[in-house]
């Protein structure tokens, strides 16, 4: 059953072509047909009850008033963002060097082979940040320095100051964590500058996948990084590249190791292998993850203790960043599924709240309010604090922390300390669902959050820019290798 026409990329050559998403023996794939290399077909989704929750959430979004790029050859190649793009960027990403102390055979950068040093200057790099501060009506208010490793950049603190003064709420780092571990100064330089969040490549709690991925032992390396930033209270998300055969069985232990080290690691975020760079395109299907897959693996490998029902897609949160944004004024970035830790025992969120019926309530309150201005809004906000934590089941609820005056605060008084509250005392669970080639829609990439920023002034979608973008970027941009300060 065919559910929807869309476009994609010829894996071989990455010209853009017509497919088709269908659904076939409760699975979800993808095909389509290049002229010069044939016929492609691949899976999407892996189970179509999976997807079809996921679609029920799916909304268009509003897109830019001020788009930097005209629709000429269409999408995906006028990536800029041009006005075909429906949302605003939620996360900004600005690669700050392609220079790594690693050489990993899993890299979608492909920064140890290119042959050429790729690295903004400092001015570049405050161009960047403002330019994505002028996106309207949504100024970018997270921004995530990458690379290659960012971190070995000599002036990474100052471009961590720099996010700051460029008016960003949350700035964090994506890293393989080597020089945290072995310069424990770092950590406090870079929170002392105002970073929120290392974003920490962890692939495992045991030596086999680094050795396989990594080409070492990195572990030693992973668990001194933590140690450093728990030292000085800088925050951890972990962020593990899964395949399938390398460290798939592993997902349960990185969630417990997770919660053992819950004072300061706020999440994991797992991101299934997505096929670019220097990944071998004959073994997609064999190491393929999706989102299905990967939350069968969180109920297995949990006893059930995360069933795949406590997963919500990520734009489930919508209502949650429209009802704060008729509050306030402007939209706010939403999150995604949390659980509490209790004595020990997982306890998802989904479990005493009733997210359904959390949704509507604020959806009802948004469109008041909409309707209303601002005489209604006084009286929705007062009605939303009683119904709201109506939507909350005590019995099934953490004793050790009082949500309903947490849920309360953060949406009466707008408490950005009871939202502190509840990331201190929660765990985000998440997966990334990245495209490339293979399973590439065009219909998913307009409505993408996640941006680069480049120096030619363009904002790029994560997947575009990995996919087709890339490689073209770097080399426009690129000085010779030996022009490298380190």
């Amino acid at each position: 059953m065919v559910i929807k026409k869309t476009r994609s990329l010829c894996p071989e050559c990455l010209r853009p072509v017509d497919a088709e998403v269908f659904e076939d023996e409760g699975r979800v794939l993808i095909r389509k047909e290049c002229p010069e290399h044939g016929k492609f077909e691949n899976v999407y989704w892996s189970n179509s009850k999976v997807y079809h929750k996921a679609e029920d959430f799916d909304e268009e979004g509003e897109g830019l008033l001020n788009p930097q790029t005209d629709p000429m050859k269409g999408c995906p190649l006028d990536c800029g963002l041009c006005p075909e793009h429906e949302s605003h960027t939620v996360l900004g990403l600005i690669d700050v060097t392609n220079r790594c102390n690693l050489k990993c055979p899993i890299c979608f950068a492909n920064a140890a082979v290119s042959n050429y040093l790729y690295e903004p200057t400092y001015e570049e790099i405050r161009e960047m940040l403002r330019n994505l501060r002028r996106n309207r009506p949504v100024p970018t208010p997270a921004i995530q320095y990458a690379g290659g490793e960012p971190t070995v950049r000599k002036d990474i603190v100052d471009l961590v100051k720099l996010a700051r003064e460029e008016g960003f709420t949350h700035v964090q780092i994506a890293t393989n964590g080597v020089r945290l571990a072995r310069k424990p100064e770092l950590a406090a330089e870079l929170r002392e500058a105002g970073l929120n969040t290392v974003y920490l490549q962890f692939d495992g709690v045991t030596e086999e996948p680094y050795i396989t991925s990594r080409g070492k032992n990195l572990l030693p390396i992973k668990l001194q990084a933590i140690e450093n930033c728990r030292k000085v209270g800088l925050g951890i998300v972990l962020v593990p590249t899964l395949v399938r055969g390398l460290n798939d069985n592993q997902v349960g232990d990185i969630i417990r190791f997770a919660i053992d080290n819950i004072d300061i690691i706020r999440g994991v975020n797992f991101q299934p292998v997505s096929f670019a760079g220097r990944t071998p395109a004959d073994r997609v299907e064999e190491q393929r993850i999706t989102i299905p897959d990967f939350q069968k693996l969180v109920e297995e490998q949990t006893g059930s203790e995360i069933s795949m029902d406590d997963f919500y897609p990520a734009s489930s949160v919508r209502p949650i960043s429209d009802f704060v944004a008729a509050i306030e004024g402007e939209p706010q970035c939403g999150t995604a599924t949390y659980i509490f830790i209790e004595d020990g025992k997982i306890i998802p969120i989904t479990r005493f709240i009733d997210v359904d019926r959390f949704f509507e309530v604020l959806e009802k309150g948004k469109d008041e309010i909409e309707e209303g201005g601002i005489a209604a809004k006084a009286k929705v906000i007062a009605r939303s604090a009683i119904e709201l934590p109506k939507t909350l089941d005590k019995s099934e609820a953490p004793e050790s922390v009082d949500i309903k005056r947490i849920i309360t605060s953060i949406f009466k008084e707008r408490s950005y300390t009871a939202l502190g509250e509840f990331h201190y005392n929660t765990l985000l669970i998440s997966c990334m669902h990245f495209m490339d080639p293979w399973n590439f829609d065009i219909d998913r990439v307009r409505r993408c959050v996640i941006h680069y920023a480049l120096p030619d002034g363009r904002i790029v979608p994560f997947c575009t820019m990995n996919s087709i973008h890339r490689a073209d970027v770097e080399r426009h941009f690129a000085k010779p290798l030996n022009e490298s300060k380190d």
